[in-house]
């Protein structure tokens, strides 16, 4: 499969390219250069035509771009219109298959935190107030609109704290969180499985690791996905 990586330069993009490059042919892409032995292209995913160029002669796309600051404009540039770009290209290039990524307050924002335990991925969608998490579900809206208009899936995948696996000083104790290879495993499981057997076109998974808090659920990983994080993380919440 060729695989075109928006946000290759991002926090997880880097781990998503080691876990994909020995299955799958990479287009890898950001605003900034890349070293890396795959194809790489400089794209701004606020451009359309620049989006559109990169996904030709594509068939899946994991999106890691991602605006954290509070710069409105650039959070809602890469965020949301990044995310309009994205299936725009999608769609005219016949892609069937889309992983975008982002923080859980995509979805499950403070008026759930607050308050409840177990929460999945298809709850109602509250997002937070801040910049980030607005446009992170505004592009959310924006890829299930096209996923109720177009044939193609979205796999949106839900984050918020990684985490060295190797680092064995580990503290903390954030009900969200997951190792860098967990996380980008999960993302190769999304290109293999077969979208007959999802629910919709559009289907959200809370990605973090077998945590004792059960603040979130993350079952509907195991039961579509087939995806069990290796990474338990007890260093986070075990006294030593």
């Amino acid at each position: 499969m060729k695989v075109l990586i928006v946000g290759g330069a991002a926090r997880l993009g880097p781990h998503v390219i080691r876990a994909l490059e020995g299955e799958h042919t990479l287009r890898v892409t950001d605003i900034v250069p890349v070293e890396t032995q795959h194809e790489f292209q400089q794209v701004d995913i606020a451009s359309p035509a620049e989006v559109h160029g990169a996904a030709e002669g594509i068939d899946a796309i994991v999106n890691c771009s991602v605006e954290r600051e509070g710069r409105r404009r650039a959070a809602f540039d890469v965020n949301s219109r990044g995310c309009y770009n994205m299936m725009r290209a999608a769609v005219s290039h016949g892609i069937s298959r889309v992983i975008n990524t982002g923080p859980h307050f995509t979805i499950q924002g403070n008026t759930y935190t607050t308050f409840d335990y177990e929460i999945n991925p298809d709850v109602p969608p509250h997002p937070s107030t801040n910049p980030y998490a607005l446009s992170k579900g505004v592009g959310q809206e924006i890829c299930k609109v096209f996923t109720e208009n177009h044939d193609v899936h979205v796999l949106t995948y839900l984050f918020y704290e990684f985490r060295d696996h190797n680092n064995p000083t580990l503290r903390g104790d954030h009900p969200f969180a997951i190792s860098w290879r967990d996380a980008a495993e999960a993302i190769r499981l999304g290109l293999e499985v077969d979208l007959a057997t999802l629910p919709s076109r559009c289907e959200a998974f809370n990605i973090h690791a077998d945590l004792p808090h059960q603040r979130f659920s993350n079952e509907k990983n195991k039961r579509l996905l087939g995806f069990t994080p290796q990474d338990r993380l007890e260093a986070m919440w075990q006294r030593r």
